[in-house]
């Protein structure tokens, strides 16, 4: 008979070598299907590493792919954190890109340190509503924000594929469903020359430096994780978990929506239907790889986003699928998932009595 009983003493080494051990281990196991796809471990992880590291142009399509991920790896860690599950990252993150082509595609003419900043907070406003229905279903119904902000998603694509296809449709297309380009004194400016890579990663990277700050050091990031760790003795202490989660779901979905907003406004110029590649799905990867912290959230971003581009150079160097990727990024997951579990759990095997009476 198994006995799952909780540790009294967690190791606090352990728990945060989990992710860089299920990193590892995660790697370890997509060797197997390398193997049996014919290809050869070493070369194939070489070609992964080099399209990663082996010049500027793809260290910075890394820094790239991964400025999104921050922002929506955040956005899940933080609602997380107070125990309110934003699974909606990708429809908050459509809603931030809209509402930016919106206003950033000649409604208003300003100058770029009026324009850049308007962007960002429109796109952050839009994101936070997109998220605040769900909350208000949670604290006023009790409806599971989990199946609520899911389905979101979806309406909130149709929604936009709608508006693509109507009022923000580019009449310069050629037919295509796009809209018009975001003028340049709202386009994000970029950090290298002749390089994707934009002032949208330096906004991430502050904003989770911010988050890391709020989250341990203000009486409001107290709130959350009191929240967080039991809701009916934060709400005994005084502490207005309502308030508290609402606030929440504006900021997680705000941050969502700057995803948004930083992939229309600082890399495409434009908004299509398929923008996103799952970056809101994949915060939630990336927020339980950091476990919930926002500075490793910086970390697990760099580390998806490098598994993803290095997988695409690998499939182009020796015809492997590019979708290693995706099984790279999921093994991660179980296994910090399985990681944290056996730090926090003791698993004990014990016979069964038989009654001989």
């Amino acid at each position: 008979m198994m006995q799952i009983t909780p540790k009294e003493n967690q190791s606090q080494w352990v728990s945060s070598g989990i992710p860089i051990i299920a990193a590892v281990l995660a790697l370890l196991l997509a060797a197997i299907p390398l193997a049996f796809a014919g290809a050869p471990i070493l070369e194939a992880y070489g070609h992964m590493i080099k399209g990663v590291f082996g010049s500027l142009f793809n260290f910075t399509e890394m820094l790239t792919r991964a400025t999104p991920l921050i922002f929506t790896g955040l956005a899940a860690a933080i609602a997380f954190r107070a125990k309110l599950w934003n699974i909606g990252g990708e429809g908050q993150f459509y809603l931030g890109a809209m509402a930016a082509v919106w206003v950033g595609t000649g409604m208003i003419d300003g100058p770029p340190a009026l324009m850049i900043p308007l962007v960002l907070f429109v796109g952050a406003f839009a994101g936070g509503l997109g998220m605040l229905g769900p909350a208000i279903l949670k604290t006023r119904f009790g409806a599971d924000e989990v199946v609520t902000s899911l389905l979101l998603n979806f309406i909130i694509l149709i929604f936009v594929q709608m508006m693509l296809e109507g009022p923000l449709k580019d009449p310069m297309g050629l037919g295509w469903p796009q809209s018009e380009p975001i003028v340049d004194n709202a386009v994000l400016p970029q950090l290298i020359t002749r390089m994707r890579l934009h002032a949208g990663f330096v906004l991430a990277i502050g904003t989770a430096i911010i988050a890391y700050i709020i989250l341990a050091m203000t009486v409001w990031g107290f709130k959350i994780r009191a929240v967080g760790e039991n809701a009916a003795a934060a709400k005994h202490a005084g502490i207005g978990v309502n308030r508290t989660y609402l606030a929440v779901a504006m900021a997680s979905g705000a941050l969502a929506g700057m995803a948004g907003v930083s992939e229309v406004a600082g890399l495409k110029g434009y908004l299509t239907a398929d923008l996103s590649a799952g970056f809101g799905y994949t915060g939630i990867v990336v927020a339980m790889l950091a476990g919930l912290s926002p500075l490793g959230v910086i970390l697990a971003s760099l580390y998806v986003a490098s598994v993803f581009v290095g997988a695409d150079s690998m499939s182009r160097a020796i015809g492997v699928s590019s979708f290693i990727a995706d099984l790279i990024v999921s093994m991660s997951l179980i296994c910090v998932l399985l990681g944290g579990f056996f730090a926090r759990f003791n698993l004990t095997f014990a016979k069964k009595q038989v009654d001989t009476k």
